[in-house]
C-alpha cells in the first residue's frame, strides 16, 4: 500500500534472504516485498529452522556484513563473509513505484 521494496533486519542471528512477498506471506514476485535478516554481526550464531517457501537463502555459519546500494529505481546487496569463509549471497531487485 506504501510502496515498500525491500525490509532490513537484525534479530536473529544468522542470515536469510526471503522472496518478494505480501504482507500474507505469500509470495508475489511482482509487488512483493524482499526480507533480508542479517545478524552474523558478532553475537553467537543461531541455528535456523527448516527453510519455508519463501526462503530464498539462509546460513548460520558464517560471520559478516551486508553492503546494499539503494537508488531511486533499484536496489543490490552483497554478502561479505569474515576472512576465511566462503559463504556469499548477492543479487538485485526494482523498485515497484521506480520511473519507467
Amino acid at each position: 500500500e506504501f510502496g515498500t521494496d525491500v525490509i532490513f533486519s537484525a534479530h536473529v542471528h544468522a542470515y536469510q534472504r526471503l522472496a518478494p512477498m505480501r504482507p500474507d506471506g505469500t509470495l508475489d514476485p511482482l509487488f512483493g516485498i524482499r526480507s533480508f535478516v542479517v545478524g552474523t554481526g558478532g553475537a553467537t550464531l543461531a541455528t535456523l529452522p527448516a527453510a519455508t517457501p519463501v526462503t530464498e537463502i539462509q546460513n548460520s555459519g558464517t560471520y559478516g556484513n551486508v553492503k546494499f546500494n539503494l537508488s531511486d529505481n533499484a536496489y543490490n546487496w552483497q554478502f561479505i563473509p569474515v576472512a576465511g569463509k566462503t559463504f556469499t549471497d548477492s543479487g538485485s531487485g526494482v523498485c515497484h513505484n521506480a520511473p519507467l
